[in-house]
């Protein structure tokens, strides 16, 4: 998914609830066009932009794609993160640079690591009518963010419980492990839970968590979160405790070690330095002519001939370092 913010108006964690837990909201934004497909987006935000190397998260939906649209997100880039890609409702069709053509399914991960640099498009299918999911990214560490673009899929098998379902698509919990393979330790799991039922879930404790509330209302370690929220969870836990009211809660469980290295975010690239994201962007620019999408770093997409998405200008200052 392509991010439309130039100069994002992020919000401001709300205040710790509990022994550093906080609930961050999240703010509404248009991916563009005359339906505009609609996002909460609730990472980063002004005082958290990385949870492990989780470095941006959007919610969608659930959406009737007759009012929207759909998703119809021509040729773009990235560079120098993955992109997680998962489904709770519908079917989004995938093309790459790297020659990867994929669907992403409802319970099924598609995770597109961009590396040097890649480009791809996302088209929600015409048997699509009503689309419902997340659009993670994960920030590659210095040391595997020039490697060749790939991708992995993987569906897993879900772990059940007494009043609970889980599906481990990154990482380990509740016993299960999955076999993506990614640069930094990640945990990524999608949890349903049944009203009224208490879960408590074995963690690293090296960890920091995010936990995405995608329906229902959970307490967390002690704080109320809602749906749309997403509550993060500083390390030092080695299990959480989830309790559930009187409606069924769905949610995804994100988590790693702090990251440890400053990012420079901007547009659909992550770098370490503005002038880094300067040079990104030229290049992409570079491919985008009247003609289509032409070859450079960032390839063109096999099998869609959609013209690309040209790049935003430049903000008229200097880009910040996250951590």
């Amino acid at each position: 998914m392509s991010n439309p913010e130039r100069d994002p108006d992020e919000v401001t964690c709300e205040a710790a609830v509990a022994a550093g837990v906080e609930i961050m909201a999240p703010r509404d934004v248009p991916l563009g066009g005359p339906r505009a497909m609609t996002v909460r987006r609730t990472l980063p935000q002004r005082h958290r932009s990385l949870i492990g190397a989780w470095c941006f998260v959007d919610h969608y939906g659930p959406d009737d794609v007759g009012d929207t649209g759909g998703m119809a997100v021509t040729p773009h880039p990235h560079t120098g993160l993955q992109t997680v890609s998962w489904l709770f409702t519908g079917e989004i069709e995938h093309r790459d640079s790297a020659g990867h053509h994929a669907m992403v399914r409802p319970g099924e991960v598609n995770l597109m690591t961009a590396g040097h640099g890649i480009s791809h498009s996302e088209m929600s299918t015409p048997a699509t009518t009503t689309l419902h999911g997340a659009q993670l990214w994960v920030a590659l560490p210095d040391a595997a963010r020039d490697t060749a673009p790939a991708f992995a899929h993987h569906a897993p098998t879900p772990v059940t419980g007494d009043g609970w379902e889980a599906r481990v698509f990154l990482g380990s919990l509740l016993g299960d492990t999955s076999p993506v393979e990614t640069a930094t330790p990640l945990l990524g799991a999608e949890l349903l839970l049944e009203a009224r039922t208490s879960l408590d879930l074995a963690v690293d404790s090296s960890y920091e968590l995010g936990l995405l509330v995608d329906r229902g209302a959970v307490d967390l370690e002690g704080t109320q979160a809602q749906a749309h929220d997403l509550v993060y969870v500083p390390p030092g836990r080695d299990t959480v405790r989830l309790v559930v009211g009187d409606e069924p809660v769905r949610a995804l469980l994100l988590g790693g070690p702090p990251f440890g290295e400053s990012i420079v975010m901007w547009w659909n690239f992550v770098g370490r330095t503005h002038e880094e994201i300067v040079g990104f962007r030229e290049e992409w620019q570079a491919q985008v002519t009247d003609a289509g999408l032409v070859d450079g770093r960032f390839g063109v997409p096999v099998g869609d001939a959609n013209p690309p998405i040209p790049a935003p200008a430049m903000p008229h200052v200097r880009l910040k370092e996250r951590h």
